[in-house]
């Protein structure tokens, strides 16, 4: 899919208001920040395990090529 095609699905801006009304009027406004701090740490959660992932996965290959310079 190309960039063009992915833009066009996205709302445009009268489309994000309505979007906001609707989640103001189901939610109210005390739980909208209770919500965004959940979906923060959510988010920070999902960072930390990507930064693990990454971290164990450079430390196999480091595992891996390890013996072969050895050997050369």
């Amino acid at each position: 899919m190309t960039n063009v095609q992915f833009l066009s699905i996205l709302p445009s801006g009268s489309e994000w208001i309505i979007i906001l009304v609707v989640i103001l009027l189901l939610f109210g406004g005390k739980k909208i920040p209770e919500l965004m701090r959940g979906l923060g740490k959510g988010v920070k959660s999902f960072k930390e395990g990507v930064n693990e992932a990454k971290e164990e996965i450079s430390k196999a290959k480091e595992e891996i090529d390890e013996p072969v310079e050895k050997k050369q």
